[in-house]
């Protein structure tokens, strides 16, 4: 598929790529509903809005229908943190309004509930957090808690006035999941084409070497850019970025987007010119300073630019910005899958197994480290806030901001589930994510695969197993994800498959210790490029002359 073009410093980029090894993201305490709400009189209008209520503390019906009819008060002037707050003329059987603070929102039910009201809307610049507290310090709280986004709450008296009636139900969601298919079709397609390409441009470069000079420098070249110790170096400063990210996100998540934007035009050129170079039409060019330059090429890297700056731009729009923002990152991975390179099987263990360990630290280990018990891993990867603090147990309080808590790392593949038609489109659509590591990290592996089936003329049985064992390791974290209903760092389980499975292949062809030592361009002294360029066979006994 053409000659690679390395962007500069790959090894940067799969630092960024990997830096959240991307576990799906489980499931909080926080759940859409809709709330209907409607002016008096007959022919008044209607209005459905999204809240976060958590069901573990009380249900909602999961029809219109079935929902209870409640007049709405409006207390956002009022803190409602004492009974003497309760006004004159009281709140029985009302929903009631109030703003986010200065007291916990469960001491705002309690008061609320003891002055007769049915439920309780916090009013909140965001929503977007997870609705937890330790209700067991208000045992006696027993009506429905919900928040509400300020903007909703102030165009509902807008729209319909002062006088409102709400009515609040959870619809039920569709019980087939297909953006697990999605996702498993992106990340396969994904890694079997980023490792065939690998592989093609193997076999070119095998065909161009015949100095063996020139083969000593590329064989130096690759082991120097993935050495065992590089690879440690490598997991310990994803490590320190994340630490940081953790700590900094509301400013670093900035210089993640623009190095994603640069990065990912790069890589979608990449791609699209490999395709374009194979057509014979269009192929007109200028000259500039020399050198020759094709007109469909500037086209090419205007769209690839226009791309990223639409996605910028765009980046928080929830209906369609997640299509480009897939797209770049399919590219960006296919980049780096087809462009950096494992020298053998032993860096692949390396990478791969501190990767897991480094996976399986941040998402299950550090909620014991953090303040508020939450995984480091899925904070970032579902975007902290920028003013947290502790409070009340395991309550977490998050002081709204305007911008902060919608910027999201762009390090994953996004698909929303299907609620567009529905009455949920109302709510900010939920999404599957997958993070590009789970992509690149086995990629890697199986791009090595491809090589080495290339370099030993063994009829694609590594790339064909390992790519086999990738699909299956997918299928196996949709599985445990489905059972658990909890996210699942996908390495946890991609891991074990490929290497378990390449190394199988392996012992099984008794090549063990030369796919553990990977084969070199020196092993293709002998090859005769000019009578088999089809198929480069390294046999046994050529390997024990070097």
């Amino acid at each position: 598929m053409g000659a690679p073009r390395r962007p500069p410093g790959p090894a940067a980029a799969l630092l960024w790529g990997c830096l959240l090894r991307g576990c799906l993201l489980r499931l909080t305490a926080a759940q859409e509903a809709i709330l209907h709400a409607s002016g008096s009189g007959p022919s008044s209008p209607s209005k459905d809005y999204c809240v976060l209520y958590n069901p573990h503390w009380k249900e909602l019906p999961s029809t219109l229908e079935n929902a209870t009819s409640l007049g709405l008060r409006n207390l956002t002037g009022i803190p409602l943190c004492s009974l003497p707050e309760i006004p004159p003329d009281g709140i029985k059987d009302k929903a009631v309004v109030v703003q986010w603070g200065p007291c916990h929102f469960l001491q705002k039910a309690s008061v609320a509930q003891a002055g007769g009201a049915e439920a309780l809307l916090v009013a909140n610049d965001s929503v977007a957090f997870p609705l937890s507290g330790n209700i067991s310090k208000f045992p006696d709280v027993k009506i429905l808690i919900a928040f509400i986004n300020n903007k909703d709450f102030k165009d509902m008296e807008q729209t319909l006035g002062s006088n409102i009636t709400v009515k609040m139900y959870s619809p039920s969601w569709i019980n087939f999941d297909y953006t697990m298919v999605v996702i498993f079709v992106i990340a396969v397609f994904t890694v079997a084409l980023g490792g065939y390409w690998s592989g093609q441009i193997e076999l070119e470069n095998m065909k161009a070497v015949t100095d063996a000079e020139d083969r000593e420098m590329k064989k130096k070249e690759e082991y120097l850019t993935f050495s065992p110790l590089t690879v440690v170096v490598f997991v310990v400063i994803c490590c320190v970025m994340m630490v940081l990210l953790y700590f900094f996100y509301k400013w670093l998540v900035y210089v993640m987007i623009g190095i994603f934007c640069i990065a990912s035009a790069m890589s979608l050129y990449n791609c699209l010119a490999a395709l374009i170079r194979k057509t014979p039409c269009g192929r007109c060019a200028i000259a500039c300073r020399g050198k020759s330059i094709e007109v469909r090429l500037i086209f090419l890297s205007a769209l690839c630019i226009a791309v990223a700056v639409v996605w910028a731009v765009f980046r928080n729009e929830d209906r369609w910005a997640w299509i480009l923002q897939d797209i770049l990152g399919i590219a960006f991975c296919l980049n780096l899958i087809k462009t950096l390179k494992l020298p053998n099987f032993k860096s692949c263990v390396i990478l791969l197994g501190l990767l897991l360990l480094y996976d399986v630290f941040f998402v299950f280990v550090t909620p014991f480290i953090t303040k508020n018990g939450e995984s480091i891993m899925v904070e970032l990867a579902a975007g902290p806030f920028g003013n947290t603090e502790k409070n009340d147990g395991n309550f977490v309080e998050a002081t709204a901001q305007p911008s902060a808590p919608r910027e999201k790392l762009p390090v994953v593949i996004r698909v929303p589930k299907l609620i567009y038609f529905s009455v949920m489109s109302v709510c900010l659509m939920p999404v599957s994510i997958l993070g590009f590591g789970d992509i690149i990290v086995p990629g890697l592996l199986v791009a090595y695969c491809r090589r080495f089936d290339v370099q030993t003329g063994s009829s694609s049985i590594y790339y064909i197993s390992s790519t086999i064992a990738y699909a299956v390791g997918m299928v196996l974290t949709f599985l445990v994800l489905v059972l658990m209903k909890k996210g699942q760092p996908a390495l946890l389980y991609l891991v074990p498959c490929t290497l378990i499975t390449a190394s199988l292949v392996a012992w099984r062809r008794k090549e063990m210790k030369k796919f553990w030592k990977g084969s070199s361009y020196q092993m293709m002294n002998h090859l005769d490029y000019s009578t088999n360029e089809e198929s480069p066979v390294t046999t046994d006994e050529q390997i024990a002359q070097q």
